[in-house]
């Protein structure tokens, strides 16, 4: 390659012994965290993105592979490739993963309890990668499905990412596409932990259950697109006919 502004980009000996392909595909991410490219915006064809960068249309196609199945990208066959978009159901479906016994997966509701700016617990800063003295806003409620309480969430926002959220009056019960368009966060991936716990007696009145009834608590840090820690929640889940499920790609 040469000549390019890709070059220019990716001239630092860290990049020089990765794959062609893999080069292509990190500066295509680049551009699409840079803004070049909005979420549910067009790329350039491959034939134009080979003739920028000065590689293939293989090389450019082999990248957009690998976006697509990391889900930074969307092919649609017969119209072009896109940057991934969280509609409000697509960010429920991928990310909600409680579902009624003998069900099918359905849209839950959120009930916001209470919104405020703070300062982050210990477990937050270091889930985040805070330093001591930045501020979060924690946002609590709980999730509705066919009218019952299924589960209570209490989330963490750094307030560098998520400006004047705690402000806010109309928070959308699908958060991951309210990140995107509101505060250009676009959800990447999260990592759940779960571990089995006790109803306490705050747990029973926020979800209509008895103290000691068993729950899953899941522990969630959150990922950008740029691989920013943007949100950690705890949930705890009701487990006596709701169940957790996950797709492993």
């Amino acid at each position: 390659m040469s000549n390019s502004m890709f070059d220019h980009k990716l001239s630092g000996p860290s990049l020089a012994f990765q794959p062609l392909y893999l080069q292509v595909a990190d500066y295509i991410k680049q551009l699409i965290v840079e803004r070049r490219w909005v979420p549910g915006e067009a790329l350039p064809s491959e034939f134009r993105l080979a003739e920028e960068f000065n590689v293939s249309q293989g090389t450019v196609r082999k990248a957009l592979n690998l976006l697509t199945d990391n889900k930074i990208v969307t092919r649609r066959q017969g119209v072009g490739t896109f940057v991934s978009q969280h509609t409000a159901q697509d960010a429920l479906f991928r990310f909600f993963p409680l579902q009624a016994d003998g069900k099918g997966a359905d849209l839950p509701k959120a009930e916001l309890l209470s919104v405020e700016l703070c300062a982050a617990p210990v477990e937050v800063i270091e889930a985040l990668q805070l330093n001591k003295k930045d501020k979060v806003s924690k946002l609590v409620r709980r999730r509705i499905l066919d009218n019952e309480f299924c589960m209570s969430e209490t989330i963490y926002l750094p307030q560098s990412y998520f400006p004047d959220i705690h402000q806010s009056s109309d928070i959308p019960h699908t958060l991951y596409h309210y990140y995107q368009t509101k505060f250009n966060q676009t959800v990447h991936k999260t990592q759940d932990s779960i571990k089995a716990v006790l109803a306490t007696m705050d747990d029973a009145k926020m979800l209509a259950i008895k103290a000691g009834d068993p729950l899953l608590l899941v522990s969630r840090i959150t990922e950008s697109i740029e691989g920013k820690r943007i949100e950690y929640r705890q949930s705890k889940c009701r487990s006596d006919h709701y169940h957790y499920q996950i797709e492993l790609d």
